[in-house]
């Protein structure tokens, strides 16, 4: 590890509602829903961490966190050699401060200044968020804050233009010199010349830790903020420090750079669907810069019959993970985590099912998610009338169907399937 990331601490922001992925996130953080079959979407950042250097990280949760704590306990604690005071830790609201929640991701990391305070030796802290998906080099980002002098670095992204109204855009001149920034501006007048794409705040910042610790205090102070790092912390701080941006280098090595916010249901679906392409925007299967999670261990997936063509068990184009039984079904452009399984004389299209789903024989669905351990019965048919679809279930402005456990039976609430073979 390098000596820079040893005196550097991460901070993982993982406690947002994500109320715009509803129904996924009715019971879990959204950092810990499933993601490309056997991860979960926080595994992304977290493997950045490792394949960076960066060792000594706290995640920060709050909401719906117990699959979060349970997948991080079980699949991240030991990645790391604590003897080498190393270490990858959650930790929960404490209300050192005050009797709030954090009331913004500033403040998240304001209320936990007492933990970061305890970390010794430590120059720089990371700020990261748990629900993005990209593949980043942390260590170049703080080899350049370092070469700058900066009090603050923000990693930055071109982005299309229309999509600045959901990010933090930024104004920044050859030297890398941050000369404004606005947290989702409005849109320029009707009329107005508007730029094909704008540089773009990616939530990822660099801090000398002392400068951070100075700025949260001032902002706690203040009544009238948001006490969030885009809207407030960073607006404050252009004028009066040394700001910087680095340009995001894409370990993904593809033409285009990739990095996605999966709030919504139609940027979770697309980020998957992606995966099961020919040639994939995100890459689970580079060597180079691996995505790691936890995995029980599960048999291998299996399929079986092939006596007609309408009973044989069959996935084209599609991610199957361990575990899965296809018996006699047909599966195509899916993704299929731990522990499904597909009977007879199904038809599976362009949908993801979360681990422990079973699809009853004659059923027949498109456009789909289906939450963990749904059992949908025989015969069912989703995702070919959506009127039908939302007398029963969620379904999205796109036509996407999202099912849940409680679609089928509301008194069985089990949550995130914390109980059982595949926590």
């Amino acid at each position: 590890m390098s000596i820079l990331m040893q005196k550097t601490l991460g901070i993982l922001l993982a406690g947002g509602v994500g109320e715009r992925l509803f129904p996924l996130t009715r019971h879990r953080a959204k950092p810990a829903v499933p993601f490309g079959g056997c991860y979960r979407i926080v595994d992304v950042t977290l493997s950045n961490c490792i394949n960076s250097g960066l060792r000594k990280v706290f995640i920060l949760t709050q909401y719906k966190s117990l699959s979060l704590h349970r997948h991080i306990r079980n699949g991240w604690t030991n990645v790391v050699a604590k003897d080498l005071d190393e270490f990858i830790e959650v930790i929960p609201p404490q209300k050192r401060v005050g009797e709030n929640w954090y009331m913004g991701t500033a403040d998240a990391v304001w209320q936990n200044l007492y933990s970061i305070k305890g970390v010794h030796q430590i120059n720089f802290v990371m700020i990261l968020s748990g629900d993005h998906i990209y593949k980043m080099n942390y260590f170049r980002m703080l080899k350049q804050h370092i070469d700058k002098n900066s009090d603050v670095t923000i990693g930055a992204i071109q982005v299309p233009a229309e999509q600045s109204q959901k990010i933090g855009v930024m104004q920044v001149d050859d030297s890398c010199r941050i000369l404004s920034f606005q947290e989702k501006p409005a849109p320029p007048e009707k009329g107005a010349a508007a730029p094909a794409q704008v540089t773009a705040s990616m939530g990822v910042y660099v801090f000398n830790k002392f400068l951070l610790a100075q700025v949260l205090e001032e902002d706690a102070r203040m009544p009238d903020s948001t006490h969030d790092f885009g809207r407030d912390i960073i607006p404050r701080l252009i004028d009066r420090y040394k700001v910087h941006a680095h340009h995001f280098v894409d370990e993904n090595k593809k033409e285009a750079q990739y990095w996605l916010d999966v709030g919504t249901i139609e940027a979770y679906y697309a980020a998957n669907m992606d995966l099961v392409e020919v040639n994939p925007h995100f890459n689970l299967y580079d060597t180079e810069w691996p995505i790691r999670t936890y995995q029980p261990q599960y048999p291998p997936a299996k399929f079986v019959f092939a006596q007609t063509d309408l009973r044989m068990g069959i996935a084209l184009d599609s991610i199957v993970s361990g575990g899965c039984i296809i018996s006699g079904g047909r599966v195509v452009n899916s993704i299929l985590s731990p522990g499904v399984r597909v009977n007879s004389y199904c038809e599976v299209d362009r949908s993801i099912l979360f681990p422990q789903v079973e699809i009853g024989r004659n059923s027949r669905i498109s456009r789909a998610i289906i939450d963990r351990g749904v059992c949908l019965p025989e015969g069912s048919v989703i995702g070919f009338d959506p009127d039908e679809d939302r007398k029963h279930y969620h379904v999205a402005e796109s036509g996407i169907v999202v099912i849940s456990p409680e679609d089928l039976n509301p008194a069985d609430d089990l949550g995130d399937g914390e109980t059982g073979l595949y926590p």
